[in-house]
């Protein structure tokens, strides 16, 4: 199973929790930012680069 696109900067969260950087390729890039369910995601450090959910809130105003 293919993985999921990153989501692009200026997204919005569709749930809560630390979001990491990930190069075009999916490659780690060691940013992470705290991203809220509804909110826009930040911009990225460089063009081309996304967000990927990796620590979703364990309470119950994270949850999609």
């Amino acid at each position: 199973m293919p993985a999921k696109k990153p989501l692009k900067p200026g997204n919005t969260a569709p749930n809560s929790g630390q979001y990491e950087e990930v190069g075009p390729r999916g490659g780690h890039t060691g940013k992470e930012s705290t991203g809220v369910k509804g909110k826009k995601l930040p911009p990225t450090s460089k063009p081309g680069q996304g967000w990927k959910l990796v620590d979703p809130t364990k309470n119950k105003s994270g949850k999609g």
